[in-house]
């Protein structure tokens, strides 16, 4: 019987529209959720009918160490000039091999908010950036 270990959540990789980038220490927020419509009809007792409505998706936070690339940061400077650049992603969870075992792909997403690092002479920390991505469709393939 082969042994099915759990993936660990610390070796992931970001894919957007080709562009793959690693060194996050954190990504988190992607998943869904169905709206639960409650609702009724006249001659029911007291039972509530639930439905299906509408399907959310949370957005997407990275933080990552600040380093001289300025492609995710550029991204969002375009949004903020008023040039919303929508594109497609991939989050990747890998083994302990570094091989690919778990892929979340998001869609449509454009970078809704950045956060610059906080910054202090009393620490010894790396500095972290961290954008929010707005997405409107996320799947596990």
């Amino acid at each position: 019987m082969d042994r099915k270990d759990p993936y660990r959540n610390f070796r992931f990789l970001l894919e957007i529209d080709g562009i793959t980038q690693a060194g996050f220490s954190d990504c988190t927020g992607f998943g869904s959720n169905l709206e639960v419509i409650e609702y009724r009809e006249g001659g029911d007792a007291p039972t509530v009918r639930k439905l299906p409505g509408k399907a959310t998706y949370p957005d997407i936070t990275l933080k990552w160490g600040i380093t001289d690339s300025r492609e995710l940061y550029d991204w969002h400077r375009a949004a903020l000039d008023g040039r919303i650049i929508r594109k497609d992603g991939s989050v990747i969870l890998l083994d302990d091999v570094g091989e690919e075992k778990v892929r979340w792909n998001f869609f449509t997403a454009w970078p809704s908010k950045y956060d610059a690092p906080d910054l202090t002479a009393k620490g010894n920390d790396v500095a972290i950036e961290t954008l929010t991505i707005s997405c409107e469709r996320t799947v596990r393939a």
